[in-house]
């Protein structure tokens, strides 16, 4: 089984940032990559969506959240909810094992195969072996800092990849 990865969102004063680690291992010892790329811009540049779980399944499912973005012009919300019930319904859809972070400029939402899509509270939310401790980590560098949402992702990836094996320091941020 391959694992891949961690990915943290933050909004704050009005921008939103995305960052992920590169590496995908291959069950629990094996680095079989540490560049990947696990966030993509969507939609003309205007919508940013990060993955973890299966590589395969996570860009077969970022192809068709962007199919259904052009479907709804745009509307995440909607195209996220639409996703979430084909996922959910469709026998083949259903085994994907991954889980979709998006965002535009105003909404923030987490995607998954179970049938949810969930807009964080916080403006702050984070998927992947090493979700949590990016998670923890973001939430005191937003309680306890005047850094940007770029550089509060960046960093909170930075922790989880000392922390979480399966997390490595080779970061890529989007940002808008």
């Amino acid at each position: 089984m391959l694992r891949a990865t961690t990915i943290i969102a933050v909004r704050k004063d009005g921008k939103l940032a995305f960052a992920g680690d590169g590496q995908v291992t291959m069950g629990d010892k094996t680095i079989m990559k540490s560049t990947a790329k696990k966030i993509r811009k969507l939609y003309n540049d205007n919508v940013i969506v990060g993955f973890a779980g299966s590589v395969a399944d996570a860009i077969t499912l970022s192809d068709k959240l962007e199919e259904k973005l052009q479907q709804f012009n745009g509307n995440l919300t909607r195209a996220a909810v639409d996703l979430a019930q084909e996922w959910r319904g469709d026998k083949v859809l259903r085994k994907l094992e991954a889980m979709l972070i998006a965002g535009d400029s105003e909404n923030l939402l987490v995607i998954s195969g179970g049938g949810e899509v969930i807009e964080p509270d916080q403006g702050l939310v984070a998927i992947g072996s090493g979700g949590n401790y990016a998670f923890a980590a973001g939430k005191a560098l937003m309680d306890n800092t005047d850094l940007s949402s770029k550089e509060i992702a960046y960093k909170s990836i930075k922790i989880a990849s000392q922390i979480c094996v399966f997390t490595n320091d080779n970061i890529i941020t989007e940002e808008f």
